[in-house]
């Protein structure tokens, strides 16, 4: 019982530190944004470009002088003909279409704070894409808690809405929060050892209430309202309170199993919804999967026929959103296994 005394005194300074830690932060966070704007900026990337850029310097190292010059003649050749092509159809007013494939990337976090970016790039592509288009996402994240996966999906869903069709990718892992944001696209793919599903939901909370008695240490709770709070981590918890939470759980599953019934009719979600993962071969056994294919090999195909264009939100850091991360790097594992557990999230 000492060390498990020692170990609460541990948690005690170690989330007083934090929270003093945190306070410094929104201090320098709260000055740097009273000197100056912190919105973000749109990059918008020729990934077809690139591809080309790629192709002809692999060519250029494999060719001998001769076949390449060779190689420049012909090319200039063909470009003067396409010239001649393109002028004619313009004249005609019979100009050949090329339809886009718009690339946005999702890491997400705990929070998916990552959202806020999302919402951007996708309202900036919904404001030119059409219909013939195609939003393409490289999706890859663990899940997390149950509103910022909710918004990150609905974003996403905002694409189907306007009748684009959506592909998600998943390279790592798309499970929990993950597959619910995929579950929005007309189409998934998936490299063949990702990690998809865990289609269920998981609420930890340690309690030290037994600990705090032993020491002789009161702990206070006031609350308005029955379930306000229905478990605690230093009060003493209860049979009512243990129930509700029980209840709120089955209540989200039961929506996170709605949720993806409505988006992939044709699963079997009594089969599928228990919080199990599959690799990807399995995963398009059962459904959860269109193709098995990687991203890479996915968008330079497209670039055949498409221009690929990647969209990205970026934001200019500053310092004191560096000095945030490098200290939330360390105590993010320690916040969320200590206080994150209490919410709900995904599983």
């Amino acid at each position: 019982m000492e060390f498990l005394y020692e170990y609460g005194l541990f948690l005690a300074k170690a989330i007083t530190f934090v929270i003093a830690l945190a306070a410094i932060i929104a201090i320098i966070a709260s000055s740097a944004i009273k000197q100056g704007s912190k919105k973000g900026h749109l990059e918008i990337t020729d990934l077809s470009e690139h591809y080309k850029e790629v192709e002809e310097e692999v060519i250029h190292h494999l060719l001998t002088k001769e076949q390449l010059k060779e190689k420049e003649k012909q090319d200039k050749k063909a470009a003067k003909e396409q010239a001649k092509i393109d002028k004619t159809a313009a004249k005609n007013d019979d100009a050949p279409q090329q339809f886009r494939t718009f690339v946005v990337d999702f890491n997400g976090s705990i929070d998916a704070k990552e959202v806020t970016s999302l919402r951007e790039e996708i309202s900036a592509i919904l404001m030119v894409a059409k219909p013939e288009d195609e939003v393409f996402v490289r999706l890859e994240t663990g899940g997390g808690m149950v509103h910022g996966y909710g918004l990150a999906s609905s974003q996403l869903d905002r694409v189907r809405q306007a009748g684009i069709p959506l592909t998600v990718a998943v390279d790592k892992v798309a499970a929990s929060g993950g597959y619910m944001m995929a579950c929005v696209a007309n189409k998934i793919v998936s490299a063949p050892f990702a990690i998809l599903g865990s289609i269920g939901v998981i609420a930890q909370v340690p309690n030290f209430n037994k600990v705090l008695k032993k020491n002789d240490i009161e702990f206070e709770q006031i609350t308005a309202g029955e379930f306000k709070r229905t478990l605690t981590m230093f009060g003493e918890n209860t049979d009512k309170g243990r129930e509700k939470f029980a209840q709120e759980i089955e209540d989200t599953h039961q929506l996170f199993k709605d949720f993806v019934a409505e988006h992939r009719p044709s699963l079997d979600i009594a089969k599928v919804a228990t919080g199990e993962t599959w690799f990807g071969s399995k995963a398009k056994e059962m459904g959860l999967v269109d193709e098995i294919i990687t991203s890479d090999d996915y968008l330079q195909k497209a670039s055949k026929n498409n221009q690929v264009v990647e969209v990205k939100f970026a934001t200019k850091k500053g310092l004191a959103e560096k000095f945030s991360k490098a200290a939330s790097i360390s105590a993010e594992s320690f916040i969320s296994k200590i206080w994150q557990n209490n919410r709900i999230f995904p599983s």
